[in-house]
């Protein structure tokens, strides 16, 4: 007997149902040779630190860091998936072949991998690898099987992945709990979480101490159109204003025009990421709610794979486009030109070397009718963008005209569309971050008059006060861009592309990462902006250890886990890597003399909706949160392994939650003192 392995039940039915396994019992499918079962996402975890020692369930610095020999797996917790794991287990015990029919992932390949070991399969196994779930996608996929031989990387660095990450924030978080968060608040560190919560924040203290500067502007209007002053910028009234004086009495000649025609390519296919993007931009959809949105449209058989980062197509699919445009039923009016002509064949979208194991989101050809909501406005996009690749390039003309008064130089630019192309397919589709680009860019994008080298005319100079503007708070789309390329500001997609291996997290991890940092008080939302909450700035003011919360840094990590994937850089080196990291990190964070101060907890919110702005902070008084030092006179007389903190009615020891008595009450001893004072208080104390 042969047994599937799915991901999920609705899939693990779709294939049975391929396979022709129609009997149903309770778990699993059968039929024509094949046992059709599934898990329900990740039916395994990591042990937890108490697995591997049992004094690790209390949480001591004394037990930092906490490195198992070996790591081992074991079941999440519940009768469903205990029950469900049985199952498999069973099945697998007495199978001839099990076909791992996991998601074609990093992820998917470690949920099966794990399940597998846990059940102890030792039969030959066999990977089953596609990018839809279309009747066509599966029997191809099955009359292909791979060997599970070939994903071995794959599943090494979502191991590695896994481990580190155990590493990095068991350690971390525990040693920050203990060190500044008293015994009100879990300070929760984690590899892609803390840098992405640094973005945040060093984008707000930007904002906050950005301070604006007044400069001027020179333009005149003619055949009312504005010129502007090829001076640029004044940093005096008084200087702008007399380049008003000198031109106004002088007429306007115009000395050149120059029109230069351009093409504007198609827009590039999505990956899950500028899919995140657009869906926030249009919608206000959060990431989360997009990623779930594609998933549900994936597995209704709509659109393929989408936890992928590439926006390519395998020049294997270019020969079933026709038919993929022949489903988009809805879409006629702008698949039928396509239908009649030769389809163009873009290396921008179908590049073999641009692909590894999935391409670009793309629709299916599969009836889409019965959409509504979210989906509906999801799939739309994919759609749009599909098609849209096919079509011609924009055409557009670039006018520049100069001119000249009483020698002072002035200078206008215009846009004009001549052959709109692909971007017909877009004409009743806006969203509110284009119309804001476009009133920010009027000035580029307006149609000029007719003018002619050498006329002249009166104009009306004006000085015109400017200020300027601060960076712009993040937005889950702008957050989303920072995270794919390390924090780098880049609009160009050929560099994009190019820092994508550096990026922090992964397109499928993402989203995840910024409903974490919702749920733990770290960030909210204010209409469209993210900002941090005061246990998020300070939580981050407090790491001193740069490469917790370095993008960049962290980034090098996620290309070190790709080049696992490909083979050529050792699981075990990255282990080790972080590792030394623990070595370094705990000495260094208890001999800090930073502090967090937390902020009050805020009332929950539905997800993906917006947060309420953080109360503003009750009158400080000093908690066990706000002084933590290390100073070598300021260790615990009593235990000498501790040290005094200052808690909200007396000092105490930091190895409280260890069993540590000491205690200096406040009406004994004023919670004014110094550090100086206190050292030597502590002096009589030993």
């Amino acid at each position: 007997m042969i047994v599937c392995i799915a991901e999920k039940p609705s899939v693990g039915r779709e294939i049975a149902a391929v396979l022709g396994a129609q009997k149903a019992h309770k778990g699993y499918m059968e039929g024509n040779g094949y046992q059709v079962t599934w898990t329900f996402g990740h039916l395994c975890t990591l042990k937890e630190p108490h697995d591997y020692v049992p004094d690790w369930k209390r949480w001591s610095i004394a037990f930092l860091p906490m490195v198992p020999p070996r790591f081992g797996i074991k079941l999440i917790g519940g009768d469903s998936i205990r029950e469900q794991f049985g199952t498999i287990e069973r099945l697998v015990r007495d199978a001839d072949m099990v076909i791992n029919c996991g998601d074609a992932g990093q992820e998917g390949e470690l949920i099966q991998r794990w399940v597998l070991q846990k059940a102890g399969c030792t039969c030959p196994v066999k990977r089953l690898w596609i990018s839809s779930l279309t009747e066509e996608s599966i029997r191809e996929g099955f009359a292909h099987l791979h060997e599970s031989e070939k994903y071995q990387s794959l599943y090494e660095a979502g191991l590695a992945r896994a481990i580190g990450d155990w590493l990095l924030g068991m350690n971390a978080t525990r040693l920050y709990t203990l060190r500044f968060g008293g015994n009100r608040q879990v300070l929760s560190i984690g590899r892609v979480q803390t840098p992405t919560l640094a973005l945040i924040v060093k984008r707000q203290e930007e904002i906050e101490h950005f301070q604006p500067e007044v400069y001027w502007e020179v333009k005149t209007t003619y055949r009312d159109t504005v010129f502007n002053s090829t001076k640029g910028r004044f940093s005096t009234i008084e200087e702008a204003q007399r380049q008003v004086e000198a031109v106004a009495d002088s007429p306007l000649v115009i000395t050149s025009i120059t029109t230069k025609k351009g093409k504007e390519l198609p827009p590039r296919l999505f990956d899950l990421t500028s899919l995140q993007v657009e869906c926030n931009k249009r919608f206000g959809m959060t990431a989360d709610a997009t990623l779930r949105t594609i998933q549900s449209l994936y597995e209704k058989k709509i659109t393929t794979y989408p936890r992928v980062d590439t926006t390519y197509l395998s020049e294997d699919i270019f020969e079933k486009v026709p038919g993929i445009l022949r489903g988009l039923t809805d879409y006629a009016t702008f698949t039928q030109p396509l239908q009649s002509g030769k389809l163009k064949k873009s290396k921008k979208v179908f590049d073999n070397s641009k692909i590894t194991d999935h391409h670009a989101i793309i629709p299916t050809g599969q009836s889409a009718r019965g959409l509504a909501g979210d989906e509906q406005r999801v799939f739309d996009l994919v759609a749009r963008r599909f098609i849209a690749v096919f079509y011609p390039d924009c055409i557009f003309s670039q006018t520049t005209v100069t001119a000249e008064a009483a020698e002072v130089g002035f200078k206008t630019s215009g846009k004009q569309i001549l052959e709109p192309g692909w971007r017909i397919i877009f004409l009743d589709t806006r969203s509110d971050d284009e119309d804001d680009n476009k009133e920010e860019n009027k000035d580029e994008e307006k149609t000029l008059p007719a003018f002619v080298e050498g006329e002249s005319g009166p104009h009306q100079p004006e000085v015109r006060e400017k200020t300027t503007q601060p960076p712009k708070y993040y937005t889950e789309a702008t957050l989303l861009r920072a995270m794919e390329t390390a924090g780098k500001l880049v609009h160009d997609e050929e560099l994009r592309d190019a820092l994508k291996e550096n990026g922090i997290g992964r397109p499928s991890t993402r989203a995840a990462i910024i409903e974490t940092l919702f749920k733990r008080n770290y960030i909210y939302k204010e209409k469209k902006n993210l900002k941090a909450t005061p246990t998020g700035v300070s939580l981050i003011a407090t790491i001193n250890y740069e490469l917790l919360k370095s993008a960049e840094l962290t980034g090098q990590w996620e290309h070190k886990l790709r080049r696992i994937e490909r083979g050529d850089y050792s699981a075990a080196d990255f282990i080790q890597e972080l590792k030394d990291l623990l070595a370094h990190l705990i000495p260094d964070v208890l001999n800090s003399r930073t502090s967090v101060v937390l902020a009050e907890p805020e009332t929950s919110t539905p997800k993906g909706k917006e947060t309420a702005k953080p109360r503003s902070p009750k009158k400080k008084r000093a908690t066990s949160q706000e002084t933590a030092t290390t100073a070598p006179d300021l260790t615990c007389p009593l235990c000498a392994q501790g040290t005094l903190i200052r808690g909200r009615e007396a000092f105490g020891c930091s190895a409280y939650r260890e069993g540590c008595t000491f205690r200096l009450p406040y009406s004994q001893h004023p919670a004014t003192l110094s550090d100086e004072e206190l050292a030597a208080l502590l002096s009589t104390q030993r």
